[in-house]
């Protein structure tokens, strides 16, 4: 196996990265199932992830994206269906002899060793040498920049470093496929959006398969090639992080993305539909609701801009650093618009204002998935 690159690609006889990721392995899941007792945790997956590809697992507490991480790393089994990584069927292969490695979300560093050791432990578990268990550390401590800690005690470390440690302790294995459940959801705000940035870079540069596991939308979004929303054990849509965020398939993908602006739609014609809030023209497509964008929303647009508009009262207005959060109450509809916060006009509680809509932002989405 090529060894690890370092930061810079070029030192420890470090592997350069390539467009063919050499260390990556496609993963399909068919049909898979699993349930404890009378409680279904997944009801028929089916998924493609690419080799080399960021994939990641998102939804809420009990929809089973933690159940289907801990199948794919062998540490339980189907009731049904297959689970393949590279085209090799896993289903008698157990897990220390998959080309497979977690990161939990508790770490589980071992308190006894220092860095250097837990680094080494898997090393050590194959049998390697102490000269190449030493320059594969080396090579993923410079990489992850970690090489003033190697010498340190797991309890010296901080939430980020301990992070850190897990994460390479996990690479330094080279594994095919690199599983991570909830790694950054311990982290305070500000270390956990550097190191989702982080981790994504570090992914681009090993070309490595990433399944990542987390409730967290806007974590989701920023990390993600592609993402499955799960809801009760399946899977309610696949897309890149655009596509759910702008054309979410359902009420419940659009809610769990944090969307607040659906209008039920009431009665349809070929040319248009009625809705809670009013009428909107050009609109076409079959379902049950439309989805308005906040960011898509405009208070008292040009008159030249295109587009339905309607009478609103401000309620609430939040200041949110680089934007502003306004609520709106729309002839009993409540709105919200998000707007730049350096914009031109500021509006408070009991303003009347004209919110216009850009109708290319407008999306029809069903009520419910499939099946239901």
């Amino acid at each position: 196996m090529a060894r690890l690159m370092t930061e810079d690609g070029a030192s420890n006889g470090a592997r350069q990265p390539s467009s063919s990721p050499r260390h990556a392995a496609s993963i399909r899941i068919e049909a898979v199932s699993r349930q404890f007792g009378q409680a279904i945790a997944l009801d028929g997956i089916n998924l493609e992830i690419k080799a080399g590809e960021f994939f990641t697992l998102l939804g809420p507490s009990g929809c089973g994206k933690t159940t289907l991480l801990r199948l794919l790393a062998g540490l339980e089994a189907p009731d049904a269906g297959t689970i393949e990584l590279g085209g090799v069927s896993m289903a008698a292969i157990p897990a220390y002899q998959r080309s497979v490695n977690t990161v939990f979300q508790s770490y589980a560093l071992f308190p006894h060793r220092n860095v250097r050791g837990n680094i080494a432990f898997g090393l050590e578990m194959r049998g390697q040498n102490a000269a190449a268990i030493s320059e594969k550390i080396q090579a993923v401590s410079a990489l992850i920049g970690i090489e003033s800690l190697l010498e340190r005690g797991v309890n010296q470390l901080s939430g980020g470093q301990r992070q850190r440690v897990a994460l390479a302790r996990a690479l330094v294995n080279e594994p095919d496929v690199l599983l991570l459940d909830e790694p950054l959801s311990a982290l305070d705000a500000g270390l956990r959006a550097r190191l989702q940035v982080d981790l994504k870079r570090l992914q681009q540069q090993l070309g490595m398969t990433f399944v990542f596991v987390t409730h967290d939308q806007t974590e989701a979004m920023v990390m993600s090639d592609r993402i499955a929303v799960l809801e009760h054990g399946r899977v309610a849509q696949v897309g890149t992080p655009r596509e759910i965020y702008e054309q979410p398939a359902d009420h419940f993908v659009a809610q769990f993305m944090g969307h607040d602006n659906l209008l039920d739609i009431t009665a349809r014609d070929d040319h248009g539909v009625e809705t809670t809030l009013g009428r909107f023209e050009g609109i076409t497509a079959s379902g049950d609701q439309l989805l308005l964008r906040p960011e898509a929303l405009g208070i008292n647009p040009a008159t030249d801009r295109i587009g339905p508009r309607f009478n609103a009262t401000v309620e609430e207005c939040f200041y949110r650093g680089g934007i502003t959060e306004y609520r709106l109450d729309c002839a009993g509809q409540r709105l919200i618009v998000l707007t730049t916060s350096h914009h031109t006009k500021q509006y408070s509680p009991g303003d009347t204002v004209t919110v216009g809509i850009d109708p290319a932002s407008v999306s029809v989405l069903r009520r419910r998935g499939r099946d239901d």
